[in-house]
Order: C-alpha cells, then structure tokens, then sequence
C-alpha cells in the first residue's frame, strides 16, 4: 500500500531514528492525529514499514460491567435539585 493511498496525499515527512531508538513523530501528523505527550501506541511490523496504532486509554467494556457505579445510595433528587447542584459547580469554578 502507497503513502498517498494511506494518507490522500502526497506530501510525506521526514523523520530520523536516534541512538536511542527513538523516532520523533512531526507535529503536522501528531496535531491530525490529536497524539499528545504520553500517547501510548502500538508498533506494528508490516510488509510496507512500521504501523503505529493509538491505544485506547480504557479497556473495552460492557454496560453491565460499570452500571454498579452508577448506584446512588440516598434520598433521590429532583431535576430542581441537580440542576441548581450543576449550576453552583459551574460558578464556583468560574
């Protein structure tokens, strides 16, 4: 597979492995991809070079599995309630 059938393009950046092994991705494809300083990713091996894949900061889960953290023990509230509750939060950190 072509750059330019990855990518729609064929503008291609440059970039230099360093004695550490270590590649510094240009800030062009980090600001496309939205990767920030800590972004973890996937190297992948393929035919055509190497393949960096993001990797998902969470596992994959199911509603069941984190439904139980949505119990609220106590007297409910009124939309009233938990818009004036929303409301004092947005102030108080403006």
């Amino acid at each position: 597979m072509s750059y330019f059938r990855l990518t729609g393009s064929r503008h291609m950046e440059k970039t230099r492995l360093s004695s550490k092994g270590q590649v510094v991705l240009p800030r062009s494809i980090r600001e496309a991809k939205a990767w920030h300083p800590g972004q973890e990713l996937a190297v992948v091996s393929t035919d055509e070079g190497v393949l960096l894949k993001p990797l998902k900061p969470f596992k994959n889960t199911t509603i069941d599995e984190v439904a139980g953290f949505l119990k609220y023990k106590g007297k409910p509230k009124s939309l009233e309630e938990m818009d004036a509750a929303v409301m004092a939060e947005a102030k108080r950190r403006k």
